[in-house]
């Protein structure tokens, strides 16, 4: 995506603090434990759609039950429709989803996503690779959900949550009446696991002084984000003249570590190379 929708992004990530206060669904994979590691994208989404579509009690009741925390995110944090424990929320959340539009959505969403294994191939691969890299990282639960273009990527309490309706195709006939052109690039498929590695992984390295932080020192933070997700990827996906200071960077200190260069706060040390 284009450097300024995903650093504004970045902001609305930190500052309404969409990290939930749910309770730990991870552990931390021990080193022998990186070969075994498989991610496979949980279906929220299929019991969402179902009760969205249907007002199918069972479905409602499933997504309560196995996934607490998510709905509570979805209505709360996402769609902002008021408390989980208010006693209408459930009818308000059908409600919202009965526009004509959003219905469309869902439903191509589903047919879109009916099979999601080279997703969850990209991501397993991906993080074997980081967990090499950074070896005390942990491997979030990995969610699909269907929001109302609100937003792309939804970082949880160690759980990350796909929105569905934000990667439907550059050429997605809804996209064009509120996304230009170059927005679009990225609303596809083929962005759905580097979003997914970058928003996770600035909310594990955070830039601390984030308030206040210049752009140039928040465009770097993000600009090592994006060369990690890159190098991770295999391809440049994200293309900034920042992640370039920091290609730079690291071919000048070949033995640094990429735990280290995301861990390391210290943005002036990219001075010399800007």
């Amino acid at each position: 995506m284009r450097i300024s929708n995903f650093v504004i992004s970045v902001c609305i990530l930190v500052i309404s603090c969409l990290l939930t206060s749910c309770d730990f669904k991870l552990k931390p994979f021990d080193e022998e434990e990186v070969d075994t590691l498989e991610i496979a994208i949980m279906r929220y989404d299929r019991m969402e759609s179902l009760y969205l579509t249907t007002g199918d009690f069972s479905a409602l009741q499933q997504m309560s039950t196995e996934f607490p925390n998510e709905t509570r995110t979805l209505i709360e944090k996402v769609l902002g429709l008021g408390s989980v424990d208010e006693p209408d929320i459930n009818n308000k959340l059908l409600r919202f989803f009965q526009d004509s539009t959003l219905q469309t959505i869902i439903s191509d969403a589903e047919v879109q996503y009916a099979n999601m294994e080279d997703l969850n191939k990209q991501l397993t691969d991906a993080f074997h690779k980081l967990k090499t890299w950074c070896p005390n990282i942990k491997v979030p639960l990995a969610y699909a959900q269907i929001s109302s273009l609100d937003q792309s990527i939804v970082v949880g309490d160690e759980s990350v949550g796909i929105c569905l309706d934000k990667y439907l195709g550059a050429d997605y006939p809804l996209y064009k009446k509120y996304y230009d052109e170059e927005q679009r690039k990225t609303m596809t498929r083929e962005y759905i696991v580097p979003d997914f590695l970058g928003f996770y992984l600035l909310s594990i390295y955070p830039l601390h002084n984030f308030r206040d932080a210049t752009p140039t020192e928040l465009d770097l933070h993000v600009g090592k984000i994006q060369w990690v997700v890159n190098k991770t990827m295999g391809q440049r996906f994200f293309k900034t003249r920042f992640i370039n200071i920091v290609d730079k960077y690291m071919q000048s200190h070949p033995g640094e570590k990429i735990e280290d260069l995301l861990s390391n706060r210290d943005i002036k040390r990219f001075d010399k190379y800007r």
